[in-house]
């Protein structure tokens, strides 16, 4: 078994030493340096730059640079997407992201972790677990979401949060470690003021 074989189902993998894993990675950080160099009246070429990279896109989004990731094959994006300035995904495993996700400065969203024990540290092992995102989120500024986190769809993320565990839809949570704070109600449709 290769070892992202051996990524794609959540085992121990070395993302260190391995040559085709290095390969994809500097694959990757040459296709984002191109991107996070144009020139921002170039949004056109960005968005080629950006699909070529990606598992998937849907037909309208905005990844404002810089934008980091390891690999890039391993994200999907849907419909409507807006990730505003040095957004970083770690995409060990998938990172599956609904349509209409708007995503704030200083996001970290990590696939990749590594092991307590120091020898296997060492080793250049880790591990990667798929992290999803549904449809019609906000993340706030400075955001990490953690492996294997799940949040639901309609829901908020407070500014400088840390996702470690599983976030039902339609809910409001922040905090380290995050935690929900209440649901999202129709009373939320008045709190901000309209021209």
């Amino acid at each position: 078994m290769t070892e992202k074989e051996k990524a794609a189902k959540g085992l121990l993998y070395n993302a260190n030493y391995d040559k085709e894993i290095i390969s994809d990675r500097e694959k990757a950080k040459e296709i984002l340096y191109h991107y996070n160099h144009l020139h921002p009246s170039k949004t056109e070429e960005r968005q080629q730059i950006i699909r070529g990279l990606l598992k998937s896109a849907g037909k309208e989004f905005i990844i404002e640079p810089p934008f980091y990731c390891d690999y890039g094959y391993n994200i999907e994006i849907g419909e409507n997407f807006f990730s505003n300035m040095n957004l970083v995904i770690l995409d060990g495993a998938m990172v599956t992201i609904g349509s209409n996700v708007f995503i704030a400065p200083n996001v970290g969203i990590y696939t990749a972790g590594h092991p307590f024990d120091v020898q296997q540290r060492n080793e250049g092992l880790e591990y990667a677990y798929p992290v999803t995102i549904g449809d019609n989120v906000w993340i706030g500024a400075g955001v990490n979401i953690l492996p294997g986190v799940n949040i639901g769809s309609n829901t908020v993320i407070g500014a400088g949060s840390v996702v470690s565990k599983d976030i039902p839809e339609g809910v409001l949570a922040v905090g380290n470690p995050c935690r929900v704070i209440r649901k999202i109600t129709d009373e939320d449709k008045g709190k901000y003021k309209m021209a």
